[in-house]
């Protein structure tokens, strides 16, 4: 909750004078008939299964949007910035399983030995990544 909060002196505001943040949420996601404009928009702008050449004939094709070669860089900027936090998430994921895995083995009193080998073939890891995770 905002509340007023004099640093210096003592004047008293409207609340809504200062309290000006809203939420809004857009809900992307599977196109429907029912989209605006805007959303179709967001979806092709925002969407992880779209390739960069992809979304700029969209948005060209079905919004009449002029591709220079900066907006072109822009759209394929943007594509590789939500891949890598994709890819980011993914291997986080990844790296909690395995220690989640290496926790519950050794909880088992399963020998280093067994979790290594198991290590490499459930995550098709090399060993030396694979002890990497054991330190």
């Amino acid at each position: 909750m905002i509340s007023e909060k004099n640093l210096i002196g003592n004047v008293k505001e409207k609340k809504s004078n200062y309290d000006l943040m809203t939420a809004v949420m857009i809900c992307l996601g599977k196109k429907a008939s029912t989209d605006t404009n805007v959303l179709k928009l967001l979806n092709v702008l925002l969407s992880t299964e779209t390739a960069s050449e992809d979304k700029c004939q969209i948005l060209e094709e079905d919004f009449k949007i002029k591709m220079t070669q900066t907006l072109e860089s822009e759209v394929s900027l943007m594509c590789n910035l939500s891949k890598g936090v994709e890819e980011q998430g993914i291997q986080k994921g990844l790296e909690q399983g395995i220690q989640a895995m290496i926790a519950t083995l050794k909880k088992l009193q399963i020998p280093t030995e067994t979790i290594l080998i198991e290590i490499c073939e459930k995550f098709g890891l090399t060993r030396e990544d694979a002890e990497k995770y054991l330190k």
